[in-house]
C-alpha cells in the first residue's frame, strides 16, 4: 500500500477506453455507514465525532477544522444522506404533521406556515391528512410517523375526539397541538376564536341591530365552540336576545342551506357566520330571497379567505394569521428538540376584524325597530 493511501479509502476502478491503457477514475464515496465517515475523519485528521459535529453544524467546531473536514468530504465525493445525519445526531430532522380537513383554508394555511418555517430550520415535514377523526385513525397516523423516524409531531386536528386520541397515544416524542382543550399535556398554539367572535358580534350590535344570529361550525370542533361562546358573551353583555345557533359543516353548501332559514325570517337583520365558506352560501341564500346585504341583513364571516374581498358585497370578516400559527407551532417544536422547553406553553394568536361592505356603516332599520 502506498504511503499516501489510507485504509478504507475508495479504490480506483478502471474506466473503459477504446483499446490501449485504461485510465482510472476514483469511485465516489457515498454516505452509507461509519466506514465512509471514518474515511473523511482520516483524510481530515480528526475524530469521527468531529465529522458528526460538522455534519450537524455544531457550534463547538473551530472554523479551520470545519473547513478541513468539508474539504475532505469534497475530495472523497462524500454526500451525507439523511440516514447518515440521523446516525450522527440521533435525530432524523424530520417532523410529522397530522392534519384533518386539510383542504380548508385554515388547516392549509397553517400547514404552509409549518413547511416554510421547517425549511428555514433545515427540517423535512411528513404530513398525514386524516379523513376520520376517530381514535384508531389518530393512533395509526402517530404510528406511521414514528415508523418514519419523526423527531416530533404537530397535530393540526382541532377536534375534541382527535385531542383525546392524542392524549391516549403513548408515543414518547415531543408534540405540539392546535387549540386549547388538551390540558397541560402538550404545548399549544391557537387563534383567539372567542375574542374574534365577540368582536364581530359587538360590531353588528353597534351598527344598530337588536340581536345577531349565528351560523356555527360543527359540534365537537374546538374553534367552532369557542366562537359560539364569544357570540353568546357579546349578546349577554349587551342584554340582547340570543337565538339558538344553527350548526353547519364549514362548507358553502351548508351555509346556503342554513342561510335560507335566516333569509325567510323577517326579524333576522344580522348574522355572524363561523367561517367565510359558509358565509358565501349565506350571501347567495339572502340574494335569492330578495334580502339585500347590507341594507336588509348585515353579514360577518370568519377567517378572511383570499376571496372575501372580491365577493359582492365584499365580506366583513375576522382575520386569523394561520401562517403565523404554523410558524409558531414549528418554533415550539424546536424549543422541545433543540432547547430547554418551557412547560405548559400556551401561545394565542390575536384576531383582527376586517370591515368591508357586507355589514354597512349603520343599519337603516334600527330606527324603525326602536319605534316598533
Amino acid at each position: 500500500m502506498d504511503e499516501g493511501t489510507h485504509m478504507g479509502e475508495p479504490e480506483p476502478e478502471p474506466e473503459p477506453g477504446a483499446g490501449g491503457p485504461q485510465r482510472v477514475r476514483r469511485r465516489r464515496a457515498t454516505a452509507g455507514g461509519g466506514a465512509v465517515m471514518a474515511d473523511v475523519a482520516r483524510r481530515a485528521g480528526v475524530s469521527g465525532q468531529t465529522v458528526s459535529r460538522v455534519l450537524n453544524d455544531h457550534p463547538r467546531v473551530r472554523p479551520e477544522t470545519r473547513e478541513r473536514v468539508r474539504a475532505a468530504m469534497r475530495e472523497l465525493g462524500y454526500r451525507p444522506t439523511a440516514s447518515a445525519r440521523t446516525l450522527a445526531s440521533g435525530r432524523s430532522r424530520t417532523l410529522g404533521v397530522i392534519s384533518f380537513d386539510a383542504a380548508r383554508f385554515g388547516p392549509a394555511a397553517t400547514l404552509a406556515g409549518i413547511n416554510e418555517a421547517a425549511q428555514e430550520a433545515g427540517y423535512l415535514v411528513s404530513t398525514i391528512a386524516l379523513t376520520a377523526a376517530d381514535q384508531a385513525a389518530v393512533r395509526g397516523a402517530v404510528d406511521r410517523l414514528l415508523g418514519q423516524g419523526a423527531d416530533g409531531i404537530i397535530a393540526i386536528a382541532p377536534q375534541r375526539s382527535v385531542g383525546e386520541a392524542l392524549v391516549e397515544a403513548d408515543h414518547g416524542r415531543p408534540m405540539v397541538t392546535l387549540d386549547k382543550s388538551f390540558g397541560a399535556r402538550f404545548p399549544v398554539v391557537a387563534g383567539d376564536s372567542a375574542s374574534g367572535a365577540r368582536q364581530a358580534t359587538e360590531h353588528l350590535l353597534r351598527l344598530g341591530h337588536r340581536t345577531v344570529r349565528h351560523i356555527a361550525g360543527p359540534v365537537g370542533w374546538i374553534a367552532a365552540e369557542a366562537r359560539v361562546d364569544g357570540w353568546r358573551a357579546a349578546l349577554r353583555d349587551a342584554g340582547a336576545a340570543a337565538h339558538e345557533p344553527l350548526f353547519g359543516d364549514w362548507s358553502a353548501d351548508s351555509g346556503y342551506d342554513l342561510g335560507r332559514s335566516v333569509a325567510h325570517d323577517p326579524d333576522a337583520t344580522a348574522v355572524f357566520v363561523s367561517n367565510d365558506q359558509m358565509a358565501v352560501g349565506v350571501l347567495r341564500a339572502l340574494h335569492e330571497a330578495g334580502r339585500r346585504v347590507p341594507e336588509d341583513v348585515g353579514v360577518i364571516g370568519y377567517d378572511d379567505i383570499p376571496e372575501a374581498a372580491h365577493l359582492l358585497p365584499p365580506l366583513t370578516t375576522v382575520r386569523t394569521d394561520f401562517t403565523e400559527i404554523g410558524r409558531r407551532c414549528l418554533s415550539l417544536m424546536l424549543d422541545q428538540l433543540e432547547r430547554t422547553p418551557e412547560p405548559g406553553v400556551r401561545v394565542t394568536i390575536p384576531t383582527e376584524l376586517v370591515v368591508r361592505e357586507s355589514c354597512g356603516h349603520l343599519f337603516r332599520g334600527s330606527a324603525r325597530q326602536t319605534q316598533g
